[in-house]
């Protein structure tokens, strides 16, 4: 494919994270853009306000003509979450379109940049986002695909030059098979996915065949612990790249920063949970790999904002804390506890939890039960389906029967108000990856002035 040659790009599944930052991509390099996508979301708003055609219904009618009348210089980018049988990817494939999947897009673009990998099953997004604020913070030109919403940029996308490349490399559909980094790190490879790996140790193996995807003379960086031969980093521990002496001052983490040729003392940054200390740390070594001096780096990590939905801050006042983050899996969840226990001890927490995947409840039914069981308090929303069927037997109220904490209920999502004031929390904290992101605007505002 040579994108010189592509004057408009039509995107089957716009909406998504991935597939709107690409989005943004070609409409930035001034190709005509357009797309389908199966409801409306804040991000296609977005997308629309800045001139792109999107619609909502499975429609060939609905695509522009030029789109369909132009084979040769018009490309077709699906998500695999889009059915075969979808009517307008039908079109496309027997009509001779160039049909490619987001995941093969990303790899040609970023093929003649110094590209910058984050690989790993949970801390992909936090990652890639403090990378890529790293890299601009210390003035590297750099294009950036984020697979969440940046606070630092308030965007999943920038465009700053193309020498250098972020991106996350996502494990679903083998996707990250498709990218040839020069660096890459691989945070965690704990067990998911399993409706496309069958079990955890194909999805190791690909992991392993993900990090022969780099290019001569790359480096990688794996979290102390995983089996895979790389540069460690890890904390108080015997890793290439330390952190040691946590201290906590007014939530903001306090610490000395070890590589294998210095030291820094007193680094700040301010995400809480050690996971997140980790990516922070794992991000300023890859940075460090495109030539950013050390002590800027560390500046720069006491600056890092955040990303939307991972341990967001919605309200933080000294009677009342809301929290919203995406965990969708036992380990993240565990470390949301773990964050909350560490940065608001001795505090009466109330989790909202909405599952999503069938697949995925089945698959962790008592690993999501026991993390799960951790919270004094919980409530349970309805499994979000995504791309999915039911599965007979599997629902959140049998999920609830597996958990031992007293205070569980299963709710509907128009009860979620009722119930929050009902238990009147000191902390209260949404997570899951489906539409439970969009309930945070409702429970913020009527909660903002709690206490």
């Amino acid at each position: 494919m040579n994108v010189t040659q592509i004057h408009r790009v039509y995107f089957i599944g716009i909406g998504g994270i991935g597939m709107s930052a690409l989005a943004r991509y070609f409409a930035f390099i001034n190709k005509e853009v357009a797309g389908y996508d199966k409801t409306e979301s804040p991000l296609t708003k977005e997308l629309a306000s800045s001139g792109i055609d999107i619609h909502y219904t499975d429609d060939i009618d609905a695509v522009p003509q030029e789109y369909k009348n132009d084979a040769e210089h018009t490309l077709v980018v699906y998500t695999p979450a889009v059915p075969s049988k979808h009517s307008e990817y039908q079109y496309f494939l027997n009509n001779g379109f160039t049909i490619k999947k987001r995941s093969e897009v990303l790899g040609l673009i970023t093929k003649d940049s110094f590209c910058l990998a984050v690989a790993g099953t949970h801390g992909k997004t936090t990652t890639s986002s403090i990378l890529a604020h790293l890299l601009q913070e210390t003035g590297v030109k750099m294009t950036a695909f984020l697979g969440g919403i940046s606070e630092d940029f308030n965007s999943n996308f920038l465009l700053e030059g193309t020498e250098y490349s972020v991106v996350e490399a996502d494990e679903f559909d083998r996707s990250f098979m498709q990218l040839t980094p020069n660096v890459a790190c691989v945070t965690s490879m704990d067990a998911d996915h399993l409706d496309i790996y069958g079990d955890a140790q194909e999805l190791e193996r690909t992991f392993v065949d993900f990090t022969k995807r780099l290019k001569p003379g790359g480096k990688l960086f794996v979290r102390n612990g995983l089996p895979l031969e790389g540069l460690t980093y890890g904390i108080e521990d015997d890793s290439d790249y330390c952190i040691r002496n946590i201290k906590i001052e007014h939530g903001t983490y306090i610490f000395d920063l070890e590589t294998p040729d210095l030291k820094l003392e007193g680094v700040e940054f301010n995400k809480p949970g050690r996971h997140n200390l980790l990516n922070g740390l794992v991000a300023f070594a890859m940075a460090m790999q495109a030539g950013s001096p050390p002590h800027r780096l560390a500046e720069a990590l006491a600056t890092f904002k955040g990303v939307q939905r991972r341990f967001s801050y919605q309200i933080k006042n000294e009677d009342f804390i809301f929290i919203d983050d995406y965990a969708h899996h036992p380990t993240e969840i565990n470390a949301v506890f773990e964050a909350v226990s560490e940065m608001h001890p001795n505090k009466k927490v109330l989790a909202i939890f909405q599952p999503h995947l069938f697949s995925r409840t089945r698959d962790f039914s008592d690993a999501f039960a026991e993390s799960l069981s951790q919270f004094e308090n919980v409530l349970l929303l309805d499994i979000y389906p995504a791309r999915e069927e039911p599965i007979a037997g599997v629902d959140s109220a049998w999920l609830l029967e597996k958990m031992t904490n007293t205070n569980r209920k299963l709710i509907s999502k128009e009860q979620i108000l009722f119930e929050i004031k009902k238990q009147n929390p000191e902390v209260l904290i949404t997570m899951g990856a489906g539409d439970i992101g969009l309930e945070v605007v409702n429970i913020k505002k009527e909660m903002s002035y709690a206490g």
